[in-house]
């Protein structure tokens, strides 16, 4: 029988899950972080709020303490989003300060003295980007720095492997291989996906991937709402500029958002949105837009926000998706069909973000068809049954680039 997961961390780690309340490993925990500490490249498949971040970081950082004679740059995080690395680097500088080791994140906003300052001294844990990685590999000091590199942590690969940023994920990696002393350790972090062979060769390349998949065991709730318009609406759409079918849906989201503490408003495009943003500043709501045209100061205003307490609702797109800390989520409303099986059972993950917690959802649609389409995906999530990733291939503008 193999050993319990915590076991096999040194004691300032088991000190560090002790103080922060973590008794017991999770599912993925469990199954993740003996082969993690034994060296083997793993995908770790999971919903949102497994722990699987954890079930990545522990072993490998546990391993990287460990070596008193580290050089340069030993562990790189790799995220697709910005967003995602500041969270990121909030949470490891508590565990940072503990165990003693250095992190800093580098993407595109990363001021002049700070690179300059990592390319003297590096941090032992770096968290950037696909892009960025592939930015500073050519760089003198940086690529001495990364010579170092034993562990690569891809989040949210199945993001990234959909589309030429995931290309130009696997060409920064293997030319890291290349200038690696001794190679390095790859581990992937993924939502539920239908082709889960696919994504872990597309993180292993020619080196074998073990795959570590939780079932979707949690607890979700969905609802599917066609509201029709009533007299009150009718009132609302001429104050709206709208038809009374709009105004009958701003109803039932407004006062969904009012019957819960926090609420995410998922659409399919910017512009709904802001739609959405501008019909609910003309209601007087407390409602803000969170998508990735918007520069990112309001982005992380309306997060703060939206964390604090300050607004119930958050109209967003696929941006907070992802694994951006927000807080507490109550709810998650979907309008209009997600039209992707995989980006609803994404969205409605973010409430009850435990694995203990039942996660609601409820769509609201604007047409029968987009009715018998968002009962369609909802009967498909319920089966488990989802999309396929579709690895991009034959990328030539990545290859001239």
């Amino acid at each position: 029988m193999a050993p319990e997961a915590f076991a096999l961390l040194s004691p300032p780690l088991k000190r560090l899950l002790h103080e922060t309340g973590i008794s017991k490993p999770t599912p993925p925990q469990v199954e993740a972080i003996p082969l993690i500490a034994q060296g083997d490249n793993v995908l770790i498949i999971a919903p949102t709020g497994s722990g699987k971040t954890e079930a990545a970081l522990l072993p490998l950082i546990d391993r990287m303490i460990r070596n008193n004679d580290r050089q340069g740059i030993s562990l790189v995080y790799i995220t697709p989003l910005r967003a995602l690395n500041r969270d990121l680097l909030k949470r490891l500088q508590t565990w940072s300060s503990k165990l003693g080791f250095s992190v800093e994140v580098r993407h595109g906003d990363t001021p002049a003295k700070d690179r300059r300052r990592m390319a003297v001294k590096p941090p032992d844990l770096l968290i950037t980007t696909p892009e960025t990685l592939q930015a500073v590999l050519p760089g003198r000091r940086m690529r001495e720095h990364l010579r170092h590199v034993r562990s690569v942590i891809v989040d949210e690969i199945h993001e990234l492997a959909g589309d030429r940023r995931g290309v130009q994920l696997t060409v920064g990696l293997e030319r890291l291989r290349e200038i690696c002393v001794s190679g390095f350790q790859r581990v992937g972090l993924s939502a539920t996906v239908g082709n889960p062979e696919e994504i872990a060769l597309f993180l292993g390349g020619n080196q074998p991937v073990k795959i570590v998949q939780v079932p979707l065991n949690k607890s979700t709730m969905y609802k599917v709402e066609y509201p029709p318009p009533g007299e009150e609406d009718r009132d609302l759409a001429r104050r709206l500029y709208t038809t009374p079918e709009a105004a009958a849906r701003l109803t039932l989201v407004d006062d969904l958002v009012e019957a819960h503490d926090s609420t995410l408003i998922f659409v399919n495009s910017r512009v709904n949105a802001e739609l959405l943003g501008s019909k609910f500043n003309m209601m007087d709501r407390k409602i803000m837009v969170h998508h990735g045209s918007l520069p990112r100061e309001e982005r992380v205003r309306a997060e703060e926000a939206f964390k604090t307490g300050e607004i119930k609702g958050l109209a967003c797109t696929s941006t907070l998706e992802l694994g951006i800390d927000i807080g507490s989520v109550d709810l998650v409303v979907q309008y209009m069909s997600p039209r992707q099986v995989s980006s609803l059972v994404q969205r409605v993950g973010r409430s009850g973000h435990t694995l203990a917690r039942t996660s609601h959802g409820v769509l609201v649609t604007v047409s029968t068809e987009d009715l018998l389409e968002s009962v369609g995906v909802i009967e498909l999530a319920k089966e488990g049954r989802l999309e396929h990733t579709n690895i991009h291939v034959g990328a030539l503008d990545v290859l001239a680039h």
